[in-house]
């Protein structure tokens, strides 16, 4: 005879309520370099308004620009809007010169969300984020890993590492929760 055991604890661990982690589905990426003087006819050509402010998002028809450096930004698409943008970069060459770099393979994003998000990150990324604001993104370091840290809201952030680091940031990543859940 088999017994049933039940438990009233819940499933979840107090961390996996205040915290979650995800990996993100692949997207189309890019690396855009272009003079601040031409940006506008790169933009046009790309469907958004490429932002002037370094950290600065824009966003329009399912595509984002995030501004990297005074003449540099990350473009972020939809698998399927990849052709399309890089078709209208190609147009838009002549009337302004630029580098328009595919790099959709080299990176993974996780989405880490949640009250405990914030202190999650703060284990191995120097930047004061409570200084980041949401609809923000920026360049900086995790543990050694360059990152480039999105924040989508007030407990929502997105970080996109190099796939090479990928596995050492997703470890940090999940013994930083373990030790938020362990209450370290």
């Amino acid at each position: 005879m088999m017994t049933d055991q039940t438990h009233d604890f819940p499933v979840t661990s107090e961390a996996g309520a205040r915290l979650r982690i995800e990996e993100l589905a692949p997207e189309a990426r890019f690396s855009l370099r272009v003079r601040p003087t031409n940006a506008p006819v790169l933009g046009q050509a790309l469907g958004l308004d490429l932002p002037g402010r370094i950290g600065q998002i824009a966003e329009a028809q399912g595509r984002k620009a995030l501004c990297l450096g005074p003449d540099e930004w990350l473009i972020c698409a939809p698998e399927a809007a990849r052709d399309a943008i890089v078709e209208a970069a190609r147009d838009a060459y002549v009337a302004a010169s630029h580098s328009l770099t595919e790099i959709s393979d080299r990176e993974i994003s996780y989405a880490i969300s949640g009250p405990a998000a914030q202190e999650l990150l703060s284990i191995a990324c120097p930047r004061d984020l409570d200084r980041l604001a949401p609809g923000e993104a920026v360049r900086t370091v995790f543990d050694s890993a360059q990152v480039v840290l999105w924040r989508d809201g007030p407990e929502a952030f997105r970080l996109d590492v190099w796939r090479s680091f990928a596995p050492h940031v997703r470890a940090l990543l999940d013994i930083g929760r373990a030790e938020i859940d362990a209450g370290l």
